[in-house]
C-alpha cells in the first residue's frame, strides 16, 4: 500500500470516529479537517466534496462492518454453528465497533431513509445485501438440517434484523445493561421455533 493510500486510510478512520459522534449528515470538510489539523484544500484534493467524504466514509464502516462480524463468521461450521457466530459477532459489533458514537450505518438510517440520493442508495445497497447474506446463511442452515425445510430465510432475516435494531435501541439510546442477554434469549427462541427437532 502506497503512502497515498494509507494517508486516505487514516484520514477515513478519523472520518468515521467523527461520523460516529455527530452523524454521516453533520461530518464535512471543514470539520474533519479541524479535527486532524490539516487544510481544508488538502483534504478536498483526497475527496472533492462533502458528500464524496461521506460516501466514502460510510464505505469504510460497511467494509469495518463486514471484517469485524462476517469474517469471523465464515471460520465457523456451516449452519447454526455460523449463524450463532454471525449473531454474536453482530451484538459484539454493537457493544464495540471501535467507533464512539456507535455504528454509523444504524445512526445514518434515520438521517436519509427518505432522502434520495448516493449515500441513502449505498445505505440501501449495503442493508439489502446484509439482509440477503442472512437469509442464504438460513438456507445452508436448512440444507443442513439443522431448520426445518418450512423456515422462511427472509422472514428469519427480517426477525434477526430487529433483534439487532431492538438491542441498539435498548443498549445505546436507554443504557440498558440487559439488553444484550434479551436480544441472546430472542435470538435462541427464535432459532428453537425453526429448529429441526421441534
Amino acid at each position: 500500500m502506497g503512502k497515498g493510500q494509507q494517508t486516505r486510510e487514516a484520514i477515513l478512520d478519523s472520518a468515521a470516529i467523527l461520523a460516529s459522534r455527530i452523524g454521516l449528515e453533520g461530518l464535512s470538510i471543514g470539520l474533519l479537517a479541524t479535527a486532524l489539523n490539516m487544510s481544508k484544500s488538502g483534504l478536498f484534493a483526497h475527496f472533492g466534496s462533502k458528500e464524496a467524504l461521506q460516501l466514502e466514509t460510510l464505505r469504510a464502516a460497511q467494509q469495518r462492518f463486514a471484517e469485524k462480524v462476517f469474517g469471523p463468521a465464515l471460520a465457523a461450521a456451516r449452519g447454526e454453528a455460523r449463524m450463532r457466530a454471525l449473531f454474536d459477532n453482530w451484538i459484539a459489533w454493537l457493544q464495540d465497533s471501535g467507533l464512539p458514537g456507535g455504528c454509523i450505518m444504524l445512526g445514518a438510517v434515520a438521517e436519509y431513509d427518505d432522502r434520495p440520493g448516493a449515500i441513502h442508495d449505498a445505505l440501501v445497497a449495503g442493508f439489502s445485501e446484509l439482509r440477503g447474506a442472512i437469509a442464504k446463511s438460513v438456507r445452508i442452515a436448512i440444507d443442513e438440517g439443522h431448520l426445518r425445510a418450512d423456515t422462511d430465510p427472509w422472514q428469519f432475516a427480517f426477525e434477526m434484523f430487529g433483534i439487532v435494531l431492538a438491542t441498539s435501541h435498548d443498549w445505546r439510546l436507554h443504557g440498558d445493561p440487559r439488553a444484550l442477554q434479551h436480544a441472546r434469549t430472542a435470538f435462541a427462541q427464535l432459532l428453537s421455533r425453526h429448529a429441526q427437532h421441534a
